[in-house]
């Protein structure tokens, strides 16, 4: 689980850094962030595994820039995704974690070792800004268009709706009706809480998964879709801000409940 845990990490905090960093403080605290990585590797006795974390983020943030259309679509999740289980599922747990490995850290499910601890500590930085680099990526790979104003890695796209444009005429002289279109209109209020919404949203999705409070979580994606309702109600003939709606959060809430698997997962396998 050591690899997952690093290449969710490194990946995580890529993401967090170039959401609210640019130019040369992006480099700077891009360059911080890996030697810290190797640095912890090295204590944990998994170096080498830092450094396949530090790899995978960089072609993470080259195929999925903030600007622009997700080279390669959608797929780089999909293998962060595979390389994530395959880490937990398929590698055998390490026997020694170096010079971290007689302190584990105490937690309300008992003492927690060095391994687990950087996967909890890597999912929890993808559902951070990663989580909506994803929603974005998919929902760009399905050619809708981010408002003009939203900062790329700016909260989950899912949080605006389509709108209608008209179509350009053939004939300057005969009228056209407006016709669908995926460009999302800018938001006509001054609070802009989107960046906040995706992530907290994924960290109580998390966190009501891992204690089993189910009812509290369907109460909660329950609760979202009503307050998004009257919003939706208004949909056009071609159903756009309802699709808008549902694939963004579907996509986030996949990100939560693939995170809560994964610890899950790592916790009952290493029991």
């Amino acid at each position: 689980m050591i690899l997952a845990g690093f290449v969710l990490l490194a990946v995580g905090l890529t993401d967090v850094l170039r959401g609210f960093l640019r130019g040369r403080a992006f480099w700077v605290g891009a360059g911080i962030a890996a030697v810290l990585l190797l640095v912890v590797g090295a204590l944990g006795g998994a170096y080498v595994y830092a450094a396949v974390g530090i790899v995978m983020a960089a072609v993470w943030a080259w195929l999925l820039p903030l600007e622009g259309r997700p080279r390669l679509s959608f797929w780089p999740a999909v293998v962060l995704a595979l390389v994530a289980v395959a880490g937990v599922a398929l590698l055998p747990r390490r026997a020694s974690a170096g010079l971290l490995s007689g302190a584990p850290l105490p937690t309300p499910i008992g003492r927690v070792g060095f391994d687990l601890a950087v996967l909890a500590v890597g999912v929890f930085a993808v559902l951070l800004e990663t989580g909506n680099v994803i929603v974005r990526a998919a929902l760009v790979s399905e050619k809708a268009e981010l408002p003009a104003d939203v900062e790329p890695g700016q909260g989950p796209p899912a949080e605006a709706v389509h709108g209608l444009v008209p179509a350009p005429a053939l004939d300057p002289g005969i009228p056209t009706a407006p016709t669908p279109s995926l460009h999302v209109p800018t938001a006509d209020t001054g609070f802009r809480g989107g960046r906040l919404i995706g992530p907290l949203e994924r960290v109580i999705v998390l966190l009501l998964t891992l204690f089993t409070a189910y009812p509290l979580l369907a109460a909660m994606l329950a609760a979202k879709g009503i307050v998004r309702f009257p919003e939706i109600s208004r949909d056009g003939a071609n159903g756009g801000r309802a699709e808008y709606f549902l694939v963004g959060s579907l996509v986030s809430w996949v990100v939560a409940l693939g995170g809560a698997l994964l610890l899950w997962w790592a916790t009952h396998t290493t029991a």
